[in-house]
């Protein structure tokens, strides 16, 4: 069931405080979107509150589900351009962001893999030791230190 069909509304606006609470997200995070000239409300009322029709609560699912498979907001930007401009051409562009964000996946499982190793040593440095904790000595910066005028 998507987000459209969780909201009621009499006249088919919903507030933006009823979009955030369907979308699970504040409505900090939906002014920041207007600011950002992501996801702009459909219509002010009188007294000044932001109210959004169908088509932009489901902008804002793509939106959403979009950030949860790693696109950036500029990436987002850029997808929502190729949609409304047919002339280019969308697959290639998609394609490219893609390799983008595999690229930096990628980079980040590599950065993780050594944090990793480098804490499962530590850990077996600490079962180990008799004596005084290995890793806090090598973290002293006393240690660090002593290293530095050798």
């Amino acid at each position: 069931m998507g987000m459209v069909t969780t909201l009621m509304s009499r006249n088919g606006l919903f507030t933006i405080g009823q979009v955030a609470r369907a979308a699970g997200v504040a409505a900090t995070t939906l002014r920041y979107y207007e600011r950002e000239g992501i996801l702009t409300p459909t219509v002010r009322n009188g007294a000044g509150y932001r109210l959004y029709n169908a088509q932009a609560v489901e902008r804002l699912q793509f939106l959403r589900s979009a950030q949860a498979v790693g696109f950036t907001l500029d990436d987002i930007r850029t997808l929502l351009q190729l949609e409304q401009d047919e002339k280019k051409s969308c697959k290639s562009e998609v394609q490219r962001l893609l390799d983008q964000r595999l690229t930096e996946v990628d980079e980040k499982m590599k950065e993780l893999k050594r944090v990793r190793e480098t804490l499962g040593r530590a850990l077996d440095d600490c079962r180990r030791s008799t004596v005084e904790c290995p890793v806090l000595k090598e973290l002293s910066p006393r240690n660090k230190h002593k290293e530095m005028k050798k």
